[in-house]
């Protein structure tokens, strides 16, 4: 490929993103759709559950129907792994219509089911499937603490009585042995 092409293909290539962010800028800008959050940010222990709302606000002139609402988990952090339907079994909410100047509140329950740092939103979509940007909540920064436990899962007591059973049966048949050995030289 000569220099100049290259040139022109990476000036269409700018000139395209541009183009793309003025669209979803003014997109934005027109949405009348509006998801707010009641808290962004949470600090909970691994296997915890938190509740939380968010507001869907109609901020147009017409009923807004067909709207869905969906649950997103991801990691802020590089290399751990998140599968959303472990935090929350109930992601999506097909949402009644909501009048011109209404809105509706929707609760969310999610379980700490890792821990680290955590972005958790809400992305509102229409059921038409219609090629336009979701409009989505503030991020909810979820720290997640882990669980530091002696006693993970109630295995110690298992892991000292097992040992201290089997020595405790070892030496009643030991003393027993012994008894009947000494009982019978008599």
């Amino acid at each position: 490929m000569s220099r100049r092409l290259r040139g022109y293909t990476a000036a269409a290539a700018a000139g395209a993103a541009l183009f793309a962010g003025q669209v979803s800028v003014a997109a934005a800008a027109t949405d009348p759709l509006a998801v707010s959050v009641d808290r962004t940010l949470v600090s909970t222990k691994l296997g915890k559950k938190i509740v939380f709302h968010t507001r869907i606000a109609n901020r147009g002139a017409l009923s807004a129907t067909g709207l869905i609402a969906h649950l997103n988990v991801l990691s802020l952090r590089n290399g751990t792994y998140v599968d959303p339907e472990d935090w929350s079994s109930h992601r999506t909410q097909y949402l009644r219509p909501i009048p011109a100047g209404s809105a509706v509140t929707t609760t969310w329950r999610v379980e700490a089911v890792n821990d680290g740092s955590f972005g958790v939103y809400v992305a509102v979509l229409h059921a038409s499937g219609v090629a336009r940007p979701p409009t989505t909540s503030p991020t909810i920064h979820l720290l997640v603490a882990q669980k530091k436990t002696l006693n993970s899962g109630g295995i110690v007591p298992l892991a000292l009585g097992i040992p201290g059973l089997l020595g405790g049966l070892a030496l009643g048949v030991r003393f027993r042995r012994r008894a009947r050995a000494g009982g019978g030289a008599r």
